[in-house]
């Protein structure tokens, strides 16, 4: 049944109101202008929507219009502005909040293409090697690419019961083939820390997944479990895509003193907004260092800025990801919402976080990591942009810093993709390897458990029997349709070798185990390690 015109009319308007009473009234005349051209807006949307109500030759779906109204008004906006239908709201956080089980990714539809904004650690998606900007174009052999694709049909398509597989096809920057993805589906993960361990050198690991609610709570209760102070902490925020605000303020709290700057927001039409430390951290002392890459974001990249701005730790990795704008929620009459940007965040010396983007341009800025691969800068360190043209100093030991987006490492580890091969990764793609893997545990786990009263335990039962395990794999991955190949066997060996023994000791020990093996192997690691072992040095 048609709906109401008077009610399309009230709903358009009041949105309207909703957003024009955000303006600042620092200029009353900009302001005048404003309102004035809102309001001939508003009557022309009132103008159209009464045309099509009472001339046009069929009854129309009014909610269903007025959503996609709002949504295309704000794509042309900047790339985090968004609509999120009533009945999308309640499942929006259930990444921070809730549980469900699916594939464990955060998307955006976008130009009718289902895209991957953050890839959740530890969840199957992870597991296989999607990466944000990845672009899913089909489901089970069914294509799901310009076809008014809508957040429920995603959710549909790639949820379900733990334990079910699902394909997808996915078209990557700088790939040109398709690729195919076998994604066994789970419950993905609630808690934040994904690793967290003692080294034998006495310096405390500790990994941290998103900027969950309870995200300060899981790393205090981590180091509550420590029988002695640690020597040195390393932070890793590498793949972190954020989270709740609230959370990585309270995180960097832990290592800033009282009355800090964590950092500030700004925009045309909202004043200032300080955000301070309110007390002394728990880890005032000690080499600290924060562990970055290409996909760690928003929150992730407020932690890394201010620790860096305060001259608190030393940054490893490459150049973050460069999220840096600040949404604000506005409920709508019907139970809608949509996410208004209204400033942009600057770390503590006046940075803005925020990567250079072009409103309207969504899909250039999502595609930015694969543009920033094929242009060296994950490679070559020269190869970063930074805006010389700006430039910052650090609040202690004025270091110079840079704007142009994201937040620059002090030391910078070049990605290392010399052992993937095609073998390697139709192994991790089509779910091989933790198919493999997932039978062997299940065959052999009592003597696992058995052999295995301690990480190193574990380490030195699996020396023994890896090469069998490895040519295991080999033939069930022959008998699952990839061929055997020598060269690239060779070639890729070390990598195979590590992530198998890892997806074991996971099962066992937890992500933590899981980590403390990929870490042994680990390029960025090493540069963290090495540089708590000359935190001193570093500084003179």
């Amino acid at each position: 049944m048609k709906m109401s015109i008077f009610n399309s009319m009230k709903r358009i308007i009041i949105i309207c109101v909703a957003i024009l009473t955000a303006i600042s009234s620092e200029a009353q005349i900009n302001r005048d202008s404003l309102l004035m051209n809102a309001t001939i807006n508003i009557q022309r949307l009132q103008q159209v929507m009464s045309a099509i109500n009472t001339l046009y030759l069929d009854t129309v779906n009014n909610d269903k219009m007025v959503n996609k109204a709002i949504s295309e008004m704000l794509l042309t906006l900047d790339p985090h502005s968004n609509f999120i239908a009533k009945e999308d709201v309640q499942s929006t956080n259930e990444s921070l909040e809730g549980s469900f089980e699916g594939i464990g990714i955060e998307f955006a539809i976008i130009n009718d293409t289902l895209t991957v904004q953050n890839v959740i650690q530890g969840g199957p998606s992870m597991k296989v090697g999607m990466m944000s900007g990845d672009k899913i174009v089909k489901v089970d052999g069914e294509n799901i690419a310009g076809v008014n694709l809508s957040n429920n049909d995603v959710r549909s398509k790639l949820r379900g019961p733990r334990g079910s597989k699902v394909t997808v096809d996915v078209l990557r920057g700088g790939v040109d083939e398709i690729l195919d993805f076998i994604i066994t589906r789970d419950v993905i993960p609630l808690n934040s820390v994904e690793a967290a361990y003692l080294m034998d050198d006495g310096t405390f690991y500790l990994r941290l997944g998103q900027f969950a609610q309870n995200s300060l709570f899981e790393i205090v209760g981590e180091m509550s479990k420590l029988e002695r102070v640690p020597s040195g902490i390393i932070l890793d925020l590498r793949s972190n895509g954020g989270g709740y605000l609230i959370s990585a303020l309270r995180i960097a709290g832990l290592f800033m003193k009282e009355n800090e700057l964590i950092l500030y927001s700004e925009g045309l039409n909202s004043p200032r907004e300080d955000y301070y430390n309110d007390r002394n951290g728990a880890y005032l002392k000690g080499p600290l260092v924060v562990m970055v890459d290409e996909s760690s974001a928003s929150a992730s990249e407020i932690v890394a800025g201010a620790l860096q701005d305060w001259d608190r730790a030393i940054i490893v990795g490459r150049r973050s990801f460069g999220k840096g704008l600040v949404q604000r929620q506005l409920d709508l009459i019907d139970g809608s919402q949509i996410r208004l940007t209204t400033s942009r965040y600057h770390t503590p010396s006046g940075r803005v976080i925020q990567s250079p983007y072009e409103n309207g341009h969504r899909q250039e800025y999502y595609d930015n990591n694969n543009a920033r691969y094929l242009s060296g800068e994950f490679f070559h360190q020269d190869s970063i942009h930074q805006d010389k043209s700006v430039v910052f100093n650090t609040l202690v030991k004025k270091r110079e810093v840079y704007g142009g987006g994201g937040i620059n490492p002090d030391i910078f580890v070049p990605m290392d993709t010399t052992a993937v091969t095609d073998y390697y990764s139709s192994l991790v793609r089509k779910g091989v390897l933790q198919e493999y893997v997932n039978k062997y545990v299940d065959a052999n786990r009592p003597r696992l458990m058995a052999d295995s009263s301690s990480f190193d335990a574990f380490e030195n039962h699996f020396d023994k029997e890896s090469k069998d395990i490895f040519n295991g794999l080999v033939e069930y991955a022959a008998s699952h349709g990839i061929d055997k190949n020598d060269e690239q066997i060779a070639i890729s060996y070390n990598l195979i070798e590590t992530r198998m023994r890892a997806l074991v000791a996971s099962v066992i020990f937890g992500t933590t185990g899981y980590y403390r093996v990929i870490n042994k192997s680990d390029d960025d690691f090493d540069a963290a390690v090495e540089a708590i072992h000359n935190w001193n040095n570093f500084w003179n």
